[in-house]
């Protein structure tokens, strides 16, 4: 009889539109623990429910470094290209007053 070991983990990640794999494979790669630790640690996590979630502002900023020749919209379509079709909020400059 062989023994085995198993290592079991929880992660509590975001649902709906902002779930794991929704955000393209930077998902896959930075795991959402490891973002929200961060979130914490330098005291940038929202303070009320905002449209695009820190978390997700953080995968946005990595894609804009990773994909520098593309402006914030083409950067935007491809982080959330699995999702069209959806009425997704989309980054957007405020305008001046």
């Amino acid at each position: 009889m062989q023994e085995k070991s198993v290592i079991a983990r929880s992660i509590e990640v975001a649902g709906g539109v902002h779930a794991p794999g929704h955000l393209g494979e930077l998902t896959q790669i930075i795991d959402f623990d490891l973002v929200d630790a961060v979130l914490e640690e330098t005291g940038t996590r929202e303070k009320r429910l905002r449209l695009l979630p820190s978390r997700v502002v953080v995968y946005f900023v990595l894609a804009l470094a990773l994909l520098e020749r593309c402006s914030y919209r083409v950067t935007w379509g491809k982080l959330t290209a699995a999702l069209a079709g959806l009425c997704l909020t989309r980054p957007s400059v405020k305008p001046r007053v």
